[in-house]
Order: structure tokens, then C-alpha cells, then sequence
């Protein structure tokens, strides 16, 4: 029950910067919405006749994988100021404090999901104003943002291990920065298909790909299938593995 109080504590802290700093959200949700307009306008004519149909068909295709690299890119956020507090020793003043320890870092996960979720939603709605239209239900809905947050969650998690095994900031914000190669390096851009052989097996098998197809299925209205049980069981590994890295770190 402490612990629960002391992250809630934590998180209004977090809140509390993301009102006081909005510009982090616009940049977070600004490198996506650029990437969508360089990738719909400037090749979404081609892209859209490369899957069968126009270039309103290729925006709906790449919003997953957009949604998808606003998480990525949010996780250098996180990593930052994480390995901020730590370097101005508040996170160090915190370990003297009669605090569950664990939410310190919780706050920072929390809050970060916070912020990356408005991100999402400002980029949602500028892939809807250049032409996606998603088909998906009440329930579907809700089966993108469970499945955004979980992945979310552990993203956030692993970000938060990259900060504290970072010896300064500026490490800690080079360290997450291959996440935002993965939706290129698997289905998010282009299908795995029109990939070469070795890549493409790479692109099939990484778990941005898995969520991304997910994502996808759910906002045109189909089943998930097997892609959302890949997608649960990478967000699972991934948050278990920065959650006990980060921990382990912390309590060094």
C-alpha cells in the first residue's frame, strides 16, 4: 500500500513537469507527425500502389507504425530525465527519504506513459486529417490503447534501465535512439514481404513488428490473431527485463 502511495506521489511530481514543459510533448508527437506527412505525401503514392490501393489506403497502413515510433522516440524522454534527476542528485536524496524505493523509478514510467499518450493522440489525429480512417469498433478501440500501453509500459521500463546505466545525459539520450530504427526495420513503413530475404526474416521476428500488426488489424475492424499473442509475450519479456535491470541498478 505504500508503495502505491509513494508512486502516486511520484507521478503527480512527473505530471506536474509535463504541464510545466509541454514543448517535450510537441517534440515527441512532432518527428512522427513529420515522418507521416514526408512518407503519405512524398511517397504515398507509390507506397499506396505498392498494397493495393491509393494514397488514404497507404495512411491507414503506416499509422501503426507511426503510433509505434512516438513510443520509441518518447523512450529518449524517459532515458533523459531519469539520468537528469540522477545527476542532479535528487534521485540519490530520494533513496534517504522514508519512500518505498521502487516508486521513484514507477513515477517516471508512469508519467512518462502520460506524456506518450498524448503524444499518440496528437498524431492520430494528424494521420486522420490527411486521410486515416480507421474501421474499428468501441471494443477495438480499446484493444489499441491496452495494446499501446503494455508496450508502452515495457518500452518505458527498458528506457528507464538505459538511464541509469548511462554515466551522464548525454549518453542516456543516445542510448534509446536505435528503438527508433526497429519500425523501419520491420512492417511499420513497408511490408515485410518486399524485403530481401535475411531482412526479412529479422523484420517478422523483431516485436515492434508483431504490435505493429496488431494495431493494424484492430483499427480495421479484424481479428488479431497470433500477432497480439507475439506482441503480449515481447511486452511481457521487455518489461520484466528493464523492470529487474532497473531495479538492480537503482539499489546498487
Amino acid at each position: 500500500m505504500r508503495a502505491v502511495t509513494d508512486s502516486a506521489t511520484m507521478l503527480r511530481r512527473q505530471v506536474k513537469h509535463i504541464w510545466r514543459y509541454p514543448s517535450l510533448i510537441l517534440t515527441f508527437a512532432g518527428v512522427p507527425v513529420v515522418f507521416l506527412l514526408l512518407f503519405v505525401y512524398v511517397f504515398g503514392g507509390t507506397m499506396g500502389v505498392g498494397i493495393g490501393g491509393d494514397r488514404a489506403a497507404y495512411a491507414g497502413y503506416l499509422t501503426p507504425g507511426i503510433m509505434i515510433t512516438t513510443i520509441a522516440g518518447a523512450a529518449q524522454g524517459t532515458a533523459i530525465s531519469v539520468a537528469t534527476d540522477m545527476a542532479e542528485g535528487i534521485i540519490a536524496r530520494f533513496k534517504t527519504m522514508a519512500i518505498a524505493r521502487v516508486s521513484v523509478l514507477t513515477g517516471h514510467v508512469l508519467g512518462a506513459m502520460v506524456q506518450t499518450f498524448i503524444a499518440i493522440a496528437m498524431v492520430t489525429v494528424a494521420a486522420m486529417l490527411i486521410g486515416f480512417r480507421p474501421s474499428a469498433s468501441a471494443l477495438d478501440w480499446l484493444g489499441v490503447v491496452g495494446v499501446l500501453a503494455m508496450f508502452t509500459f515495457a518500452i518505458t521500463w527498458l528506457s528507464v534501465a538505459l538511464a541509469l546505466v548511462s554515466k551522464n545525459v548525454t549518453t542516456a539520450s543516445n542510448l534509446p535512439m536505435p528503438l527508433m530504427i526497429l519500425p523501419f526495420l520491420g512492417s511499420g513503413f513497408v511490408p515485410t514481404e518486399s524485403m530481401p530475404a535475411g531482412l526479412r526474416w529479422f523484420a517478422e521476428h523483431q516485436p515492434f513488428t508483431s504490435v505493429i500488426e496488431t494495431l493494424r488489424a484492430l483499427l480495421t475492424g479484424r481479428p488479431a490473431g497470433s500477432s497480439f499473442v507475439e506482441a503480449a509475450v515481447w511486452s511481457a519479456v521487455i518489461a520484466l527485463a528493464g523492470y529487474l535491470w532497473a531495479r538492480r541498478l537503482y539499489n546498487r
